[in-house]
């Protein structure tokens, strides 16, 4: 028996030093230039599908198996590809996990330890963010390490809820509460586990138990028969990927800043803006369709039966398609969109500042976490306000027509349907183009220029003297955060 152990952790070691050989000797900068893309979104991309071949070798070779050498071939796949893409920086997300592993060991079931978590995890975030942020889009430790921090603060405060009395939680805090002890070997493969460390989707440390003992199957007893649900987010999440390869050259965010965009009328630039504005999201959509096809094909998207007894496969479903494709409203957007994420900001920060008695409140503070999480640039805080306001505004104006008689009946007459849709999906994808130019331009001056371009003529055509925007006299700091002066 010993033996047998002795040989299954000598495969999973072997394996982890084959793929860490193979990912040092892979050049990948001339294949990158040759597609247009950066050597490091390639890496990332590459990581991401590698989930694929991981899932199959678990599935045929390691479920069902002891526990332990499942969380081995989790926490060394993981770290693997966490070498692979960002090299000797891993220590981050490694020194990170152990000391939370301390924290829940030292501090054990209470508040300091779920306030030590939160406030150490974010901090260390937040520095991350500070001393290697640029005015672009990067690929660095920083984008995996994001979404470990939020596991790591979930992970404490489950294990806070699992030494609360039954009667005092929630059933959803019931679901998640951890009640026995994880080991620093749980906590790892939890944390690198490889259908999720580097882009998400979040999941419970009891969903991820299940997992490794083999409960998160359609068929007890046998792999579960995931492999077609697999196969068609991951088909969905090629179209995708196709789709933004082929608009990529296009369609960028640079041209929203440059004068050609600024000369063309008014209407073009709304358009560009609200074509945009949706496009841009595709990469995202991209590689949340095919980490959850991942996720399915180990059997960790498993959520239990519907009414007609069929399997549901979308416990880590972090896009709803057809809802983000279709629905006219800016709610259904962030209904659809992140959804993981957004399940988590509820569950761990929104519902736990239900003491403030104040929904909005709630609701601005977990945005503003929303918005600090991303990074510190300004853009993610003016998103993530705009968004808040424009929600306001949406539910004051369907207030209004449901109250009103008159509108009312002019919203039900049937013909008129299309034409509603077409205005409705028109100002919705081009307030979410406005906000989404802070967002994807990161610093004060990109993102005014872009909101400046899209106004530009029509002020100059008017005979009043333009109100600056900023004092005479400020400057920009070297992370993008203005610096004001006398």
């Amino acid at each position: 028996m010993a033996s047998s152990a002795e040989g299954d952790v000598g495969t999973v070691a072997e394996l982890a030093r084959v793929l860490q050989w193979g990912f040092e000797e892979l050049s990948l900068n001339k294949l990158a230039t040759s597609l247009g893309a950066s050597e490091q979104a390639l890496r990332l991309m590459i990581s991401i599908f590698l989930g694929y071949p991981l899932a199959l070798f678990y599935r045929h070779y390691l479920f069902y198996k002891d526990s332990y050498l499942i969380h081995l071939f989790h926490a060394f796949t993981g770290l693997s590809i966490a070498y692979f893409n960002f090299g000797n920086q891993l220590f981050h997300s490694l020194l990170c996990i152990v000391l939370q592993f301390l924290i829940l060991r030292l501090m054990g079931r209470t508040v300091t330890a779920v306030l030590t978590t939160f406030c150490f995890q974010m901090a260390y975030l937040l520095a991350g963010y500070y001393y290697t942020a640029t005015g672009n889009y990067d690929i660095k430790w920083t984008m995996p390490h994001c979404v470990l921090t939020l596991k790591l603060i979930g992970l404490a405060v489950d294990y806070f809820d699992g030494g609360r009395a039954q009667n005092s939680l929630s059933s959803e805090q019931q679901k998640n509460a951890i009640r026995g002890v994880p080991s620093l070997l749980e906590v790892a493969g939890f944390s690198y586990f490889y259908g999720a460390f580097l882009v998400g989707p979040q999941f419970s440390m009891n969903h991820y138990m299940k997992l490794v003992q083999g409960q998160l199957t359609d068929i007890p007893g046998k792999i579960p028969n995931s492999t077609i649900p697999a196969l068609k987010r991951l088909s969905l999440g090629l179209v995708y990927l196709v789709g933004h390869v082929l608009l990529s050259p296009h369609i960028t965010e640079n041209y929203l800043l440059s004068e050609d965009y600024e000369n063309h009328s008014f209407w073009f630039r709304c358009m560009y803006m609200l074509i945009w504005g949706k496009f841009v999201l595709y990469k995202y959509v991209t590689c949340w369709l095919v980490t959850e096809g991942v996720c399915i094909l180990t059997g960790l998207g498993f959520n239990d039966f519907d009414e007609n007894g069929k399997a549901k496969w979308d416990a880590c479903a972090n896009m709803k398609v057809w809802l983000f494709e279709t629905n006219p409203r800016f709610t259904g957007t962030i209904a659809s969109f992140n959804t993981n994420t957004n399940a988590w900001v509820a569950r761990y920060i929104f519902k736990r500042l239900k003491f403030l008695g104040n929904k909005e409140l709630s609701q601005g503070l977990s945005l503003l976490f929303l918005a600090f999480w991303h990074g510190l640039h300004s853009g993610y805080l003016i998103c993530f306000q705009m968004e808040f306001l424009i929600v306001i505004v949406e539910r004051q104006a369907a207030r209004l027509i449901r109250d009103s008689p008159t509108l009312s009946n002019l919203a039900s007459i049937t013909v008129l349907q299309p034409f509603y849709y077409l205005v409705q999906q028109t100002i919705h994808w081009l307030f979410m183009g406005y906000s989404m130019t802070a967002f994807c331009l990161f610093t004060w001056d990109k993102w005014i220029k872009s909101t400046e371009n899209i106004k530009a003529r029509e002020w100059k055509d008017m005979a009043l003297p333009a109100v600056p925007l900023l004092p005479a006299k400020s400057s920009f700091g070297p992370k993008g955060t203005l610096l004001w002066e006398e």
